[in-house]
């Protein structure tokens, strides 16, 4: 039985949670294995839409074991009012289990990272403000909060002390702002400590011991190849590693146990925040790709900034990935148009570029060349077979397919569960 990453092959919400909640109804582990509640996915069942944030997607489905793995940082807060909705909306969140090194956001670091990029002003990143970066900068110096750590409060206080003996002084001398105090952080952590504990698992024991089982488990990244800390539009770009290597670090599921890994693209492409977007349309065509396919984010309700499909970026994805399967999504947004231009190369100060740029500089000024295809106007929203889509429809697809080097093995044309084209079994 394998051992899948699905992640995003474009700078985020393409539709992960959708290609996770397909597969999970085969699954038995879905595992969160980066980011915080800024990654937001949306998952439609029977017509119910169900906005996720920090839970994986897997826990909208029965007998699923969903996983919170350790390389995920968490808002305590956030969990539980998840949670609860989803209780509320009769769905039953008792399997979760959560990584006892994972990390915890506290309170201090919302507010630095609210006031670092508005400190920034135009040179801001574009973070969603909810902590997060300040939680994995604090994983990286060694002074951050683990979930083990919510259960020994004198260690608690005695970390929590040391890490605000530094921050309170960048608050108060550099922001103009008041210091936060031990206590009042210890009791916001603790709120929810005891209702946490009956989840905290030795995660990486528990996936490995499943693998060995022969059960199946689906990895879940957050945002996606182009915001990856290390592959993505540096410093445009998250905190954590979203690419497929993230999913082994993240989860401690080593790389010989992954099978496949699957990209998850848009049949265009959108991207949040700041930085560049080579393919951007800032006219009419891009503000009603916005309201076709109603890009707006899961999270935060940002207008997404939308642009054609850029192959570049997809072969880009496919090699620092090693993507064995492509899923397109949103194809039904592109019923209409009468041509549909995708990207297939960069001119950068006249040279023609067929990879990614080497350096940020060149990848800023880099001007898409385009291939235009046909398109079509018949409504594929009820196909299920290859054969049932317009030939325009099967050309285009066949033509990102060719273009970006891996081949598609599922293609969404709704927002529902049921509105997918199967290809290639993903789980085979």
């Amino acid at each position: 039985m394998p051992a899948v990453v699905v992640l995003g092959a474009q700078w985020g919400d393409e539709g992960k949670g959708k290609a996770t909640d397909q597969l999970a109804s085969r699954t038995d582990f879905v595992v969160k294995f980066n980011g915080g509640n800024n990654a937001g996915h949306t998952v439609v069942i029977d017509g119910e839409k169900y906005a996720l944030h920090l839970l994986p997607s897997g826990i909208l489905s029965p007998g699923v074991v969903p996983v919170i793995g350790n390389g995920v940082v968490i808002d305590l807060e956030v969990l539980f009012v998840e949670i609860d909705a989803l209780i509320a909306r009769g769905v039953d969140p008792s399997r979760l289990l959560v990584s006892s090194a994972a990390h915890v956001i506290a309170p201090y670091n919302r507010t630095i990272d609210k006031v670092t990029e508005r400190f920034l002003g135009k040179r801001k990143i574009g973070t969603t403000g909810r902590g997060i970066g300040p939680t994995y900068a604090d994983k990286i110096n060694r002074i951050g909060i683990r979930i083990q750590d919510l259960f020994d409060e004198k260690i608690l206080r005695q970390k929590i002390e040391g890490a605000l003996e530094q921050k309170n002084h960048l608050l108060v001398k550099v922001y103009n702002r008041r210091a936060i105090t031990v206590d009042e952080t210890i009791d916001e952590l603790l709120t929810n400590a005891e209702r946490l504990k009956p989840m905290v698992a030795d995660t990486p024991l528990v996936l490995n011991r499943g693998l060995d089982e022969g059960k199946t488990v689906v990895f879940e990244a957050g945002q996606a190849t182009m915001l990856d800390v290390d592959h993505g539009t540096y410093p445009f770009v998250t905190s954590s590693s979203a690419t497929a290597g993230g999913a082994c670090t993240g989860s401690g599921v080593g790389p010989t146990r992954i099978d496949r890994v699957v990209g998850v693209a848009k049949a265009y492409t959108t991207r949040v925040g700041e930085g560049p977007f080579p393919t951007e349309l800032l006219d009419a065509t891009g503000e009603w790709l916005r309201k076709t396919g109603g890009e707006y984010g899961t999270t935060t309700g940002r207008p997404r900034r939308t642009g054609w499909f850029d192959a570049v970026v997809t072969r880009y994805a496919g090699r620092v990935n090693g993507l064995t399967d492509l899923v397109v999504t949103k194809l039904d947004t592109l019923t209409g148009l009468e041509k549909i231009p995708v990207a297939v190369a960069y001119d950068v100060n006249g040279v023609r570029h067929d990879e990614m740029p080497l350096d940020q500089s060149d990848f800023h000024h880099a001007k898409p060349i385009y291939e235009e295809f046909d398109g079509w106007t018949e409504d594929i929203s009820l196909c299920r077979s290859f054969d049932d889509l317009p030939v325009n429809a099967q050309r285009y697809v066949l033509a990102l397919e060719d273009i970006s080097g891996t081949r598609v093995s599922s293609i969404g044309v709704g927002p529902g569960r049921e509105a997918t084209i199967i290809r290639h079994d993903l789980l085979a």
